[in-house]
């Protein structure tokens, strides 16, 4: 059997799949893997549920180099790494968003901790996403079916959404970006959609063909990567049209991010590892 590693492409590019790229150190082993993001060292935080560690490190070699949000950190579902160079977790079950720098120290809390809000911040929240003014926009996925808008100094200026299949309304919102044209994505997961609104959340249109989607990230090119349950991962320009597809390298990404030479990696569903895709052109 060949040992060289196999090659998937998206779009223009072609990558070389590294399973189990994430080491660990002897006697420690994952959480439940849910979501990854690279910052600006090029430093891959990896987000786990079910651990005293919730964030892990690793450099670009894939070695473990520490960990944080020990003790603020319960569940976190997604993790975002902004451009400003700090991180948005959901603290899915701990009914938060919290805010930390990039040493992994905690600067901000939106909602209630362990005080749930049905149709308002928090009920479970999924993700959250930063937009370059300082707007924090939040998918609230599991227990409320809602977006919900923050300014910078964390007042809440707007929520939108509720139980539905129609345009605007959500089943699970369970992922969220802003793209360069300065629309919110919303992975609307059991609708099997990804719903664009402006920042004020006027519904603008859908893109489908996707099954349960999971995960969005965009790339520095404006180009749109979605993750989803066949498993596979999509690539989108921002009209929405498909401009590469392939198969999630195990079982499915639930996260995914990339890092500033154009590699991918994904927080794979079980079993648990990270997996890298580097990009070979």
């Amino acid at each position: 059997m060949s040992d060289e590693p196999y090659t998937v492409i998206l779009g223009d590019r072609r990558y070389a799949i590294h399973r189990k790229w994430a080491r660990l150190p002897p006697g420690e082993s994952f959480g439940f893997l849910s979501d990854v993001a690279v910052d600006a060292e090029g430093n891959v935080h990896v987000a786990q549920r079910g651990t005293d560690q919730p964030v892990l490190v690793f450099d670009r070699a894939g070695k473990k180099v520490g960990s944080w949000g020990e003790g603020t950190l319960a569940e976190p579902h997604y993790i975002d790494a902004a451009a400003d160079g700090t991180f948005l977790v959901a603290d899915r079950d701990a009914h938060q968003v919290l805010r930390f720098d990039r040493t992994g120290a905690p600067m901000q809390a939106l909602g209630r901790r362990h005080w749930p809000a049905l149709g308002a911040p928090f009920n479970h929240p999924t993700a959250a996403a930063l937009a370059p003014d300082g707007e924090i926009y939040v998918a609230d996925g599991y227990g409320n079916s809602h977006v919900h808008r923050f300014g910078g100094d964390g007042r809440l200026r707007q929520s939108w959404g509720g139980a539905g299949s129609g345009p605007g309304a959500f089943t699970t919102p369970h992922a969220i970006a802003i793209d360069s044209r300065n629309r919110v994505l919303v992975g609307d997961r059991e609708n099997n959609r990804v719903q664009l609104f402006d920042r004020e959340g006027a519904y603008l249109t859908e893109w489908r063909d996707f099954y349960h989607p999971m995960q969005i990230w965009i790339d520095e090119r404006g180009l749109v990567f979605v993750t989803d349950q066949i498993p596979r991962i999509s690539l989108l320009d921002l009209d929405g049209t498909l401009v590469g597809r392939c198969r999630g390298a195990i079982n499915g990404a639930h996260g995914l991010a990339g890092d500033a030479e154009g590699n991918l990696y994904l927080a794979e569903l079980p079993p648990q590892e990270v997996t890298k895709l580097e990009r070979l052109a």
